[in-house]
């Protein structure tokens, strides 16, 4: 059974109870939130018990008080900037989001589209969002924001951006990612506040980098290998330290931006602001939840190492430069990591190495996946004619915790075929083998009537938190079975063949 180091139930209510007695002060709290609302596996990753919906919970359980404004940059919407965890851009993100919080009872004010200056494709997905019932405001650039205090603070500044109303204490202010302009809309927000006669505060909810842990922590530097894009980097918070003589973390964004922020709420209040330091600024309180240091910090390691891959895979295909990739390496020196401390790394190459050597494809990719069981057995699957390697994972993996031998099918090789059939003769598709989501889908048919096949598919939950590691880089659809499946897997920075679409 995984280790936890992480209490989910003590975290929500110290989490909770803290951000009440913030809202307490004030006839409304604008509460920034960074990270991911829904399904922050991340955390996850680096909390082992940590729930990856707790933040969500958390503000079902302040529903009553609670309503939600997401941001959206609209240079985003035209990029079609894409969220690795569900492979989907940030415009399709806030429609899921939407449907989110809706499940969880929460009220969605409006979707506030920031830096807006007419963009084309931005302009379409408002019309969608409007014409589904959906409130838009429309933020547009403000010239030298932040530096220039008295402008952004001023009719040409905050002045001519729409206020959004609100109805409830506490504003939720989220985005699908960093750069959505969340602060400069909460900070919009408390100019038309105090133009109306209203107190109001802004506090931001950031759960990494853990303010009271220390810099080097695996937690934090796991952080650092998390944005490492964004080329955030930890550091102490002097200005917590030169008021209260005391050693907290905070990353270089938020030390950075600090004073012209405190400037700017000082100029909108017209009075010194209660906060000294970014840390002050924060109400996050993750590390409190912490219950076993040790497990936190292999794990978190762990995540550095599945960060590394990821960034060498950006790398590859072209997403990021060559100085991220570095620091991401430098990352992994100075903690002492190797690619080979994740324990599927080695076996795959292994088993791809001695594929190559009893078919002389010296310099062929081949591609082999290595899944460890919750139990630390590691399940090798490779590629063939028939099916990827995936696929041939997970089925093997399957097998062998329902404890199926070798020599039996889960899956007739006539059904496999037929679909092979479809797939090349009547969809006139290039790519031969069965993916892992074809499989599946035989293996869920074919449990209906075949007792072995419905043994294997009901072992298909225990795959939730057991990693892998594929050779070759994954395709789209592969990927993301494996991470619907609960499955982290990492890729070396290697494509499965010459071919530039059809892999």
């Amino acid at each position: 059974m995984k280790k936890l180091g992480f209490d989910p139930e003590k975290y929500i209510e110290e989490q909770s109870k803290y951000i009440l007695e913030r809202v307490n002060h004030y006839d409304k709290l604008y509460l920034e939130f960074g990270g991911k609302l829904i399904g922050d596996k991340h955390a996850k990753r680096v909390l082992p018990g940590f729930d990856e919906d707790a933040k969500i919970k958390l503000l079902h359980h302040l529903k009553d008080q609670t309503e939600i404004i997401i941001c959206m940059y609209a240079g985003d919407i035209e990029r079609n900037k894409i969220r690795g965890d569900y492979g989907i851009t940030y415009d399709m993100d806030i429609l899921r989001l939407i449907d989110d919080l809706k499940e969880y009872e929460l009220a969605v004010n409006s979707v506030v589209i920031t830096r807006y200056s007419g963009q084309p494709a931005t302009k379409l997905f408002i019309n969608k969002l409007e014409r589904r019932g959906i409130k838009v405001y429309k933020h547009s650039s403000i010239e030298e924001y932040p530096s220039n205090v008295d402008k952004i603070v001023s009719d040409e500044g905050f002045g001519k951006n729409d206020y959004v109303e609100t109805t409830k204490p506490i504003v939720v202010v989220t985005a699908p990612g960093a750069g959505s302009g969340k602060l400069a809309t909460c900070l919009n927000q408390l100019y038309h506040e105090s133009r109306l006669g209203r107190k109001a505060d802004y506090s931001k909810f950031e759960t990494f980098p853990v303010w009271n842990l220390p810099l080097k922590h695996p937690v934090n530097v796991a952080y650092e290998a998390a944005t490492v894009d964004l080329k955030d980097i930890n550091m102490i918070d002097s200005f917590h330290y030169e008021k209260y003589n005391e050693v907290v973390v905070n990353y270089n964004r938020d030390l950075e931006t600090f004073p012209v922020i405190k400037r700017i709420i000082e100029k909108i209040t017209g009075k010194e602001s209660v906060f000294q330091s970014p840390t002050d600024m924060g109400v996050n309180r993750v590390g409190f939840g912490i219950t076993d240091d040790e497990v936190v910090q292999e794990a978190s390691k762990q995540e550095i190492i599945r960060r590394y891959f990821a960034t060498a895979n950006d790398f590859k295909k072209g997403i990021v430069d060559e100085e991220v990739l570095q620091r991401s390496k430098l990352i992994m020196e100075e903690m002492l990591l190797r690619q080979a401390d994740r324990s599927p790394v080695m076996p795959a190459r292994e088993y791809a190495d001695k594929l190559k050597m009893a078919t002389s494809l010296d310099d062929t990719p081949v591609a082999v996946i290595a899944l460890e069981l919750p139990d630390g057995q590691i399940i090798t699957g490779r590629s063939s004619k028939l099916m990827d390697s995936c696929s041939a994972a997970l089925l093997n993996s399957l097998k062998t915790l329902a404890n199926i031998t070798d020599d039996i099918l889960l899956l007739s090789p006539v059904i496999l075929e037929t679909i092979q059939g479809l797939k090349t003769n009547d969809l006139n598709s290039k790519i031969t083998a069965l993916n892992a989501n074809e499989v599946l889908i035989a293996l869920a048919i074919s449990a209906v009537t075949n007792p072995t096949a419905q043994a294997a598919y009901d072992k298909l939950n225990e795959l939730v938190g057991c990693q892998a590691h594929s050779t070759v880089m994954l395709n789209k659809d592969d990927g993301q079975i494996l991470r619907d499946l609960g499955i982290d897997v990492t890729c070396d920075p290697v494509y499965p063949s010459e071919n530039l679409y059809y892999v």
